[in-house]
């Protein structure tokens, strides 16, 4: 894609589309996306020191997929939502058990990079073997190649759209701006963005903005009830971002818990996976 004013797509207003239906009669549909990222100790950890090894940053990294992950996995599992985890592909290598056991548990898995302390800034071929390496190393361990992509840092170049489309990919979440899918055109080839979390999300909210615990269940609480009024005339889309090393901590996972009790005691809420929100969305657009 060249350097351009506006995004492949189409300007759209909210108040101008058709209507957008979801499975069963279903209002709003609720996405949760964990992000399981690998940082090597011989780098530096992004946001940290700036040097190696930095033991402070990376074991509370390394604490996310040690414990984090595991206490997350059964909360979730408790509110029977599957997650749709984006997976640095060194996951598989160094924490295979974090993947097997979220296979055991029906989640979907999305390319994110090989690593979190590598964005994709690299030269256009070098970028696009990155994303390869990545998608086929998730579908040599899981069986099933990615859908879906959310790249390292939430950092594209112009090239990131244009590799993932060739690469297979069927969505991408990197794109923050509506509550509903849409269509991307590169060059007739077709992602389609699905609404991603960036005030959701469980990394700015507490390692940017230092918010508590209890700001971050309201939070949630507060986007769903305006999302959930709204899809009474159309459908709306929620995500809610997760870290295992920050959310994953026993004293912030009982917001979370909280949160998703409250989302879950209301009726026609769809829990569904990043690829079935897309594949319904393309269904009954008629773009499938």
């Amino acid at each position: 894609m060249e350097p351009q004013r506006y995004g492949p797509f189409a300007y759209s207003p909210i108040h101008q589309r058709p209507k957008l239906t979801w499975p069963n009669g279903a209002r709003l549909a609720l996405w949760v996306a964990p992000n399981i990222e690998f940082f090597p100790l011989d780098e530096p950890v992004p946001f940290g020191m700036g040097h190696s090894p930095d033991v402070l940053n990376w074991s509370i990294r390394d604490y996310g997929n040690r414990v984090g992950v595991f206490r997350l996995m059964d909360v979730l599992s408790n509110f029977k939502i599957r997650a749709t985890a984006s997976v640095n592909a060194w996951i598989c290598d160094f924490h295979p058990e974090i993947v097997n056991e979220g296979m055991k548990r029906g989640w979907e898995f999305m390319g994110h990079g090989e690593t979190n302390s590598h964005y994709l800034d690299a030269e256009p071929d070098a970028e696009r073997q990155v994303i390869l390496a990545t998608l086929d190393r998730i579908e040599r361990f899981t069986g099933v190649r990615p859908n879906g992509w959310v790249s390292p840092g939430v950092r594209l170049t112009w090239n990131t759209l244009d590799h993932l489309a060739e690469a297979g990919c069927q969505y991408v979440g990197d794109f923050t701006n509506d509550d509903q899918p849409y269509l991307m055109d590169l060059d007739g080839k077709r992602l389609v963005s699905i609404p991603y979390a960036y005030e959701t999300n469980d990394f700015p909210h507490f390692m940017r903005l230092n918010q508590s615990a209890e700001e971050f269940e309201n939070k949630i609480r507060r986007e769903f009830d305006v999302l959930y009024r709204e899809s009474a005339d159309s459908g709306r889309v929620m995500g809610i971002s997760l870290h295992p090393f920050i959310i994953g901590v026993a004293h912030r996972i009982g917001a979370l818990e909280a949160a998703l009790e409250y989302i879950c005691g209301h009726d026609e809420v769809w829990l569904a996976t990043g690829s079935e929100i897309i594949e319904h969305f393309l269904a009954t657009t008629g773009e499938s």
